[in-house]
């Protein structure tokens, strides 16, 4: 059992910088693959970015490639969204998620594991 829980969230203006953490116990996250969703309002939750257990392999949706990154430091137990050039509409509850199948996958069901999720407010 792995116990998942964010922070970092916040309200910023459009074009600012935040980065969100996500501390993993019960389990380290040396074997899962782990991954980062939003959810906006009235919306489906989305994939944001996601990595294999070894860290080696990330992915990100084309909508933040470029402007987000996904350290994760396993030893320690956490995982980071570093967010930047931030958009209203990057707007979301920020989730981070980890699958025991160790390998990245964009899909949420694939995920077992949910931390309660960061709002993450961008204003323009």
């Amino acid at each position: 059992q792995v116990q998942l829980v964010e922070s970092g969230g916040g309200l910023v203006q459009a074009g600012d910088s935040l980065r969100l953490s996500c501390a993993a116990s019960g389990r380290t996250l040396n074997a899962y693959a782990v991954g980062w969703f939003r959810q906006a309002p009235g919306k489906d939750r989305e994939f944001v970015a996601a990595s294999s257990w070894s860290g080696d392999n990330t992915h990100y949706s084309n909508s933040v490639k470029g402007r987000f990154t996904f350290p994760r430091d396993n030893d320690k137990g956490r995982v980071y969204l570093q967010m930047t050039s931030l958009k209203p509409e990057d707007t979301a509850l920020y989730y981070c998620a980890a699958a025991s199948r160790g390998t990245w996958s964009f899909l949420v069901e694939e995920y077992d594991y949910w931390g309660q999720g960061t709002q993450v407010t961008v204003s323009s």
